[in-house]
Formats: C-alpha cells, sequence, structure tokens
C-alpha cells in the first residue's frame, strides 16, 4: 500500500513511501537535502517498519527538534497505531 505523508519542521515538504508485506520500500523525500534523503531511502529499503522506525526516532537536524528521517519515523508510528 502507497502512503504520502507532509513532514512538519523539516525541509523537505511531503514524503512518499509503500508498505509491502510489513517492510518499508519506494520511500522518496520531496525537498530536503536530495543526496542524503536518497541515501536514507536507499538504507531503508525492504527493512521491517519497526526497525526503521526505531532506527530513525528522535534524530534531530541542527537545532530543529526533529529531522526528515524522525519524520519517516513518525510516519510509520501512525501506521503502526493504525492497524492496533
Amino acid at each position: 500500500m502507497e502512503y504520502t505523508f507532509n513532514p512538519r519542521g523539516v525541509c523537505a515538504h511531503s514524503l512518499s513511501f509503500e508498505i509491502e508485506d510489513n517492510k518499508v520500500k519506494n520511500v522518496h523525500f520531496y525537498g530536503g537535502c536530495n543526496g542524503n534523503l536518497k541515501g536514507i531511502a536507499t538504507l531503508v529499503e525492504g527493512m521491517p517498519i519497526e526497525q526503521v522506525r526505531d532506527k530513525l526516532s528522535g534524530i534531530q537536524c541542527g537545532y530543529k527538534s526533529t529531522s526528515c528521517p524522525d519524520q519517516l519515523a513518525q510516519a510509520l508510528n501512525q501506521i503502526l497505531d493504525a492497524k492496533e
């Protein structure tokens, strides 16, 4: 299933990804630090939702209380919460 999320407090203005068999796939950030976000998307490809959430949750960007990776973790958290 494909999801779209509008991050808050970061440079990226949108992110999309798919969940297939409880694994994260096809992550795309729109806006933000292009190379870094492509790297993150590649690293999390095929990882279980919970593992991605746990690894990326709480990462800060500079003085901000969040980051693009943290926003991906928050989006995944919303999906996991909805499943319960």
